[in-house]
């Protein structure tokens, strides 16, 4: 179980779309305003994890088509997130908008997330505890894994807040997006080759 958590971890500090798109929304509009992006993030992140525990997500991933849909999807809308970021100019974050990203887009983001199914499929496929127990075992890492997760994703939020609210100079602003972007654009990446 330790190396489950330790798993989970590092597997959540690592900046994916969903803690990208949560700085940049606390950075663009506050730290209060994310949280109903966050909620639909952790909504949605567990709506995955029963599709992954479930072999729902395996059966669907076993349709080319329906494969090829959902890569085209989820690439397509983190090379977006990635250029809304990057052509933020010198505001950190998203360029500006009249309401940050709220529940539903968060919803959303988890399901083409590549990295929530990844994160998924390897914290519940391996780190067996229970092998006699499947259902507890499954209970047992979801809690686990939210008991990490919710602190994680405050922290990244609250630290774009903190960002959105110094008084960093416009390179500064323009290097920070650009970062956010190029890491959003990695995981593109790693996508396409893990499709490959």
């Amino acid at each position: 179980m330790i190396e489950f958590v330790i798993a989970v971890f590092f597997l959540l500090i690592t900046p994916g779309p969903g803690v990208l798109t949560t700085a940049g929304i606390g950075s663009a509009f506050g730290f209060r305003a994310g949280f109903a992006f966050v909620a639909g993030l952790m909504l949605g992140g567990f709506i995955n994890m029963l599709l992954v525990i479930s072999g729902v997500a395996a059966v669907a991933l076993a349709v080319p088509f329906l494969r090829t849909v959902l890569l085209v999807a989820s690439v397509s809308y983190l090379v977006f997130l990635a250029w809304r970021i990057a052509s933020a100019g010198s505001r950190v974050g998203f360029a500006p908008a009249a309401t940050p990203l709220g529940f539903l887009n968060g919803l959303t983001l988890q399901f083409i997330n590549p990295k929530a199914y990844v994160v998924s499929t390897a914290l519940f496929s391996g780190f067996a505890f229970l092998p006699d127990a499947p259902i507890w075992e499954a209970v047992i890492k979801i809690i686990l894994f939210n008991l990490i997760w919710v602190p994680v994703h405050l922290i990244w939020l609250s630290a774009g807040a903190k960002l959105g609210s110094l008084d960093i100079s416009e390179t500064w602003h323009r290097r920070i997006n650009l970062a956010m972007a190029a890491s959003l654009l990695a995981v593109v990446g790693i996508a396409l080759v893990s499709a490959v």
